[in-house]
């Protein structure tokens, strides 16, 4: 199976209708990478549901252990875990009804995107969701 992103098309249409952000591997790190996106995705309006066993709240919303966790509909499973961790974590998605499987920048899973996949979830690999969003609704949701 040779693995291709959605067109640019439907990854703005993804984040148009996406509210719900489960953000895997957030650390409650400022200076990390996944803080400074989820942050950005946050002042953007998205919903962000921190998934991180080993923190009680980070970004002002209350972290969850595992996807299995979270009470609410996800619409985006955002990853940043190495890519070895990324099946399990697409099975997870699939468990917990999310829409989307997407891995951030320099993670990339086969294996991940074959389970999403097969589970009815939309896959993006190796790219970086504020990224996206930056460019593809540079003025916000509409």
């Amino acid at each position: 199976m040779v693995f291709e992103n959605p067109s640019r098309e439907e990854i703005k249409q993804i984040l148009q209708q996406a509210n719900a952000i489960a953000v895997v591997g957030l650390s409650d790190d400022p200076s990390k990478t996944s803080h400074m996106v989820s942050a950005a995705m946050q002042a953007k309006g998205y919903r962000i549901i921190p998934v991180n066993p080993k923190a009680q709240t980070i970004l002002g919303e209350k972290c969850y252990a595992r996807l299995a966790d979270v009470p609410e509909p996800i619409d985006i499973v955002n990853v940043f875990r190495r890519p070895e961790h990324t099946p399990q974590i697409a099975e997870e998605a699939v468990a917990a009804g999310a829409k989307v499987l997407w891995l951030q920048l320099g993670i990339a899973s086969d294996e991940a995107a074959r389970i999403a996949q097969a589970g009815g979830l939309t896959v993006i690999m190796d790219r970086c969701i504020k990224v996206e969003d930056s460019i593809l609704l540079p003025h916000g949701k509409q």
